[in-house]
């Protein structure tokens, strides 16, 4: 199928590579048909960053994307495979964990490998050292981490040898800015785009009265403006998740348009 390419793109990492401004997640899917129509509508409107785990729906996730991807030319897609610290305890532990999670999709590789958290027993620089023979391995293109401390984080940077993180991933929205505090400002400075997970608080902005109050103004839904506000951020890519074609539609029309300095500070405060 042809992609739309008249959406914005932000550059991966120090990859130079262009990805969607918006992701797709895939954690929490209740109905797996219409999901897949959803993430096919997303990948014809060129929303083609796809994140998922071995443990969302015990792999049927996979299975899903897999199915999808098959009608789409494989370098037009990016697929973030999200792998627990725990499968870190040796590089053949990882490699057979990837190995079932590229089965399930039907794919060679995928595209990043984020490693999620630490493993009590692998130190730091073993498991960076780990995700960098990932590449070499050819199982992934690049890497990244997630839900990490900031001495962690900043640790593992200084760690790596061949490769550079491209992918953090923590969870982030305009009702939940912790991250504001010191991982977006490192990841800003570093030129490292920062998935952003659980973006629209299971449906929590449809509550909130400062986005209520904006969607309004702007004329979009407050699911657009919470996305708006996030998308602002220069390395931010937030990946909400979406199993019905208006979902996707909604999600689109986050793009495009632009919150002013004035109400971008309105929603700072929340």
């Amino acid at each position: 199928m042809a992609i739309q390419s008249n959406h914005k793109f932000k550059v991966l990492g120090n990859a130079k590579e262009k990805i969607p401004v918006i992701g797709i997640g895939t954690k929490g899917i209740y109905d797996y048909r219409l999901a897949e129509e959803a993430l096919i509508h997303a990948f014809n409107l060129g929303l083609t960053l796809v994140e998922v785990s071995e443990a969302y729906g015990d792999g049927l996730a996979e299975e899903l994307i897999g199915r999808v991807i098959k009608r789409f030319k494989r370098d037009e897609i990016y697929v973030v495979l999200r792998v627990n610290a725990v499968r870190f305890s040796s590089l053949e532990t990882v490699i057979k964990a990837i190995n079932g999670s590229l089965q399930r999709l039907n794919l060679a590789y995928v595209d990043i490998v984020v490693a999620d958290g630490l493993n009590e027993i692998v130190g730091l620089s073993t498991q960076v050292k780990i995700l960098e023979s990932l590449i070499d391995k050819g199982v992934t293109r690049y890497i990244g981490l997630a839900n990490l401390k900031l001495k962690d984080l900043s640790s593992s940077i200084q760690m790596l040898s061949k490769y550079n993180i491209d992918v953090i991933q923590y969870k982030y929205s305009v009702l939940d800015k912790r991250v504001e505090k010191d991982i977006l400002k490192f990841s800003i400075e570093n030129n490292i785009t920062f998935l952003a997970c659980s973006p629209l608080e299971k449906g929590a902005v449809l509550k909130n009265s400062r986005l209520i109050y904006l969607s309004s103004k702007y004329k979009k839904t407050p699911i657009q403006v919470a996305l708006n506000y996030l998308i602002s951020k220069s390395t931010v890519v937030p990946t909400p998740k979406a199993e019905r074609k208006a979902h996707i539609d909604e999600i689109y029309g986050a793009l495009g348009w632009n919150l002013n300095v004035e109400d971008m500070r309105y929603l700072e405060k929340i």
